[in-house]
């Protein structure tokens, strides 16, 4: 393989050159942001993450060769996969189906412009503001100016939006000064949008599509990535060979006890990116979903912000409307606001939950407009048109991730990533309601040009580079996985969840580190293993990044550092792997 040459965006203007590990990581961290520097106060961090979680040797398992790789199967992925030229191959890689994915789940909908009274200044501005002075101006501008661009070109794919006399329904959320989020089927916006993009996706020659695949690992020659190690449902691994590779793997809810995310939402793009060497940015920041249905013994269902937008209330136990005590916005807040405010009126009412209130609507648009919603309560004997529906916050979305640039380039030539599983500067400190559909939306398309104009430069010279990573001689003593597991999301959730502070951030850290001496040191067969093993990474990480920043901004509330310090932490927290596998922090 020959160096990619492409355009590399920095503070003095573009210019081409090798498309180096300097280069690029110079590149990212020049747009927007000062140089790193080290943290001066960080806490010990135990984790010693391997290069590789399983044992492989080329010359013993399967190879595959393909032009574009691409990991997951989301709206991000599929997105990118659509705009890779015709003319390359293209391997769409996910851990299960395609449809189970945080983007499948989506039920608020998509920003954008699309009202004569709504400007691209004010969907702007409403991100900013949400953003807690953390955001990428440049990068929010040209995400939200490309937004009515991605909707059309989703209904000119099929999406059957909501409409109204034939006008597409424009909704309200919660930090939106305007109506402007497309919807469709009421609440399941994101079910409606991946049926129409993979049906679109799955009609192209180029693309293949394995599902049911595990990718354990992102395979590095040089400093570069080139393509990843991945093992089927019986644990048989293919080494895929790759000239660029794209990471599109979600989020990292199923850390936490409470999550409205599906069960494949386990952090792997973040922790196979970590271990391949790639920066990650603002891990510190998890937001949380203010209202997510609280029924003792079921699944948590998420309860659309929309809801919200539409006119519910939020009540307390004695059915007090407790948000105007807290912002002038009331439940119209934004969602680190609103969590924030139901878990202190959950504290000051002792009780598990707060309600959502919807009795003072009509009844009949209610059940138009949510029918799912009411679909899914009335399974408990709720009927939303008069019962109060128990809600309280879970993890929702994963702002951090991996530092990529306005084309989806990482800190690692050849990967590239987009959706969730980054950290574009979009989102800031706190991700405004329905820009995450869209940030996957451009992004993808974005990552998935880019890829496939690097990798056309590269010629087809496949040849199996000398990688291996040889079994450990290690202890058989069996571990029940299970229960790991559930006490990692229990303790995530207590120290790590809608509040934070020093005494349970550093009481965690010390636990975690306890596992992963030896969970991390051992190499499993499945994916249960190889999962608790990336998310106790993810989750080291995650606690490390809250306990540096001292102070409350955006989703991080810390009750120690209640205010937020623009002058000793208005800056990125980083984190990538050395060479021994221990942690190094940076700041930007």
């Amino acid at each position: 393989m020959r160096t990619a040459q492409r355009t590399v965006r920095t503070e003095n203007g573009p210019h081409s050159g090798p498309y180096s590990l300097a280069t690029r990581r110079s590149s990212i961290r020049k747009v927007g942001w000062v140089a790193t520097q080290p943290i001066v106060k960080m806490p010990d961090m135990a984790l010693q993450a391997p290069r590789y979680l399983a044992p492989f040797h080329p010359k013993h398992i399967a190879h595959f060769f393909t032009d574009v790789l691409i990991i997951g199967g989301g709206l991000a992925g599929l997105r990118a996969a659509n705009a890779v030229d015709s003319k390359l191959s293209v391997l769409v890689v996910t851990k299960d189906e395609l449809k189970q994915s945080n983007s499948n789940y989506a039920q608020g909908g998509i920003a954008g412009v699309l009202a004569p009274d709504d400007r691209f200044e004010d969907h702007i501005a409403d991100t900013l503001t949400a953003g807690g002075d953390l955001c990428d101006a440049q990068v929010v501008e040209m995400v939200v100016r490309e937004a009515p661009e991605h909707i059309n070109e989703l209904i000119h794919w099929g999406t059957q939006f909501d409409r109204e006399s034939g006008k597409l329904t424009l909704g309200r959320e919660g930090g939106h000064g305007h109506n402007r989020i497309v919807h469709a089927l009421g609440d399941a916006t994101g079910k409606e949008v991946m049926r129409a993009v993979i049906e679109w996706t799955q009609r192209l020659r180029n693309v293949e599509i394995l599902e049911r695949t595990f990718t354990l690992d992102l395979l590095t020659h040089e400093g570069v990535c080139r393509g990843a190690l991945v093992a089927d449902e019986k644990g048989a691994k293919t080494l895929v060979w790759a000239k660029q590779t794209i990471l599109c793997t979600g989020g990292v809810g199923q850390v936490y006890r409470e999550s409205t995310n599906p069960p494949v939402a386990t952090g792997d793009g973040h922790a196979i990116a970590f271990r391949a060497g790639a920066e990650l940015r603002d891990m510190e920041f998890v937001q949380f979903h203010p209202t997510v249905l609280y029924i003792a013994g079921s699944s948590r269902s998420l309860i659309t912000e929309a809801i919200r937008g539409e006119g519910g209330r939020l009540v307390d136990r004695q059915g007090h409307r407790f948000m105007l005590d807290y912002d002038e916005r009331a439940e119209l807040a934004p969602r680190d606001i609103v969590s924030q405010a139901i878990a202190t009126q959950m504290e000051k009412t002792r009780h598990p939950n707060v309600y959502l209130d919807l009795s003072h609507l009509d009844p009949q648009f209610v059940l138009k407009r949510f029918p799912g919603i009411a679909a899914t309560c009335a399974k408990f004997g709720i009927d939303i048109t008069h019962d109060p529906i128990p809600v309280r916050p879970g993890a929702h979305y994963m702002i951090g991730g991996l530092i990529v640039d306005q084309h989806g380039a990482t800190t690692v030539p050849g990967l590239w990533a987009a959706g969730e599983v980054t950290s574009s500067g979009l989102h800031g400190a706190n991700r405004l309601a329905s820009n995450s559909l869209l940030e996957g939306l451009v992004y993808g398309e974005h990552a998935g040009r880019a890829a496939s104009e690097a990798a056309a430069q590269i010629a087809d010279d496949f040849r199996a580079l000398p990688l291996q990573n040889e079994p450990m001689n290690q202890p058989l003593e069996p571990l029940d996985l299970g229960d790991i597991r559930n006490s990692l999301k229990s303790l995530m959730w207590r120290a790590a969840g809608v509040r934070r502070s020093r005494d349970e951030l550093v009481a965690a850290a010390e636990t975690i580190d306890n596992w992963c001496r030896y969970v991390l040191a051992r190499q499993f067969g499945d994916a249960e293993g190889w999962e608790l093993q990336n998310m106790l990474t993810l989750s080291r990480i995650m606690v490390s990044a809250a306990l540096a920043r001292e102070e409350s901004r955006g989703v991080h509330l810390r009750t120690d550092f209640p205010a937020t310090d623009d002058e000793h932490w208005h800056k990125r927290l980083c984190y990538r792997r050395n060479d021994d596998g221990s942690l190094e922090p940076v700041v930007t």
